[in-house]
């Protein structure tokens, strides 16, 4: 029998139902409309005043501009934000109420994959709910994209330990 064949009889019999709904995995399916269901951040920026020739796969770290841009974002909760990031950023999230001062920027951890003597990671769990992912062994420019159930005011920061002393941060408001 065929796989379309297969598919078709269990639809035909109502067996395929309590099937594919064990395969959602209680995933939410509500739909999320309007102009507040995306955002894009980006993590840095390539290029300054001077030309940058980044072929074939050149990363100069002096070319980045470290910002988050824009340095606060709206979404209506259930929406998601673009993260897109340029070149060796590291995003964390903390839920509403998160100050850039209540991050403990002593805790912290080497990164996967980074090289000897490259830079911590700030490691602080106290309200994260996110952490994003190591950019070694990823391309630098990259996007993940997060989803917001929750409203408030949601901080975003640089877990780079340099980043985050030069306080590249900003926030996500998360409206209900």
């Amino acid at each position: 029998m065929r796989r379309r064949d297969f598919v078709s009889s269990m639809l035909a019999t109502g067996l395929a139902t309590p099937a594919l709904a064990a395969q959602d995995g209680g995933h939410d399916h509500d739909r999320v409309y309007g102009p507040l269901a995306n955002a894009t951040v980006s993590f840095g920026a390539w290029g300054r005043t001077s030309p940058l020739d980044r072929f074939p796969n050149l990363s100069p770290i002096p070319a980045n501009v470290h910002e988050l841009m824009p340095h606060e974002a709206r979404i209506q909760a259930g929406g998601s934000v673009n993260f897109i990031i340029a070149g060796f950023h590291h995003v964390l999230v903390y839920a509403p109420g998160t100050t850039i001062d209540d991050i403990n920027a002593g805790l912290t951890i080497p990164m996967p994959g980074a090289p000897p003597g490259f830079p911590e990671v700030v490691n602080d769990p106290v309200n994260r709910v996110y952490r994003g992912l190591s950019p070694f062994g990823l391309p630098q420019d990259r996007v993940e994209v997060v989803s917001f159930p929750n409203p408030g005011r949601h901080l975003v920061v640089c877990g780079f330990v340099p980043h985050f002393n030069d306080r590249m941060f900003g926030f996500v408001m998360v409206l209900p």
